[in-house]
């Protein structure tokens, strides 16, 4: 909530279109393959350890706003990505979500995005009850290689890097 408060009403600088024209900064806005009409990255505020994103490239808030090339393309890159992180982080199960709106938690309503967040047994703790801090053990940079090496490894047809 610290991080959905955080952000001004009618924000206009949208970070997902700003990563989608910068090719060239993949690496720095860890954006792991891009396809087509669609690309992978990871959060940079996870939940746990490789929660990830799957977003179009068009700047569209909605689903029904989606062609069906493109939500087909959202799927099989969810497909993928969720093969790459089950081997990598070896996650033993997964939430897949959206959050369509402001008022259902969207961060970033006016551009529709998937959540991908791994899970293992016993992965929440108190921290974040009591600290109010997340531990994710992994620093982000070192993951987003490891997802690289994993998507290589798999020859994932769908993943392009």
């Amino acid at each position: 909530m610290d991080y959905i408060d955080s952000l001004a009403e009618g924000q206009d600088d949208c970070f997902l279109c700003r990563y989608r024209d910068e090719p060239q900064n993949d690496g720095k806005n860890l954006v792991l393959w891009r396809g087509g009409r669609t690309f992978a990255l990871l959060n940079r505020f996870p939940y746990t350890g490789g929660h990830s994103m799957v977003a179009p490239f068009r700047h569209v808030g909605g689903l029904s706003d989606l062609e069906p090339e493109t939500m087909r393309e959202m799927m099989e890159l969810l497909r993928d990505l969720q093969d790459v992180l089950a081997q990598a982080v070896r996650a033993q199960g997964f939430n897949i979500g959206m959050n369509v709106g402001r008022c259902a938690g969207a961060g970033l309503p006016g551009h529709l995005h998937v959540h991908i967040v791994p899970r293992w047994p016993g992965d929440t703790n108190f921290m974040t009850v009591f600290g109010g801090a997340r531990v994710i053990s992994q620093a982000l940079d070192d993951l987003y290689v490891q997802l690289q090496q994993a998507g290589r490894e798999l020859k994932l047809p769908k993943l392009t890097q």
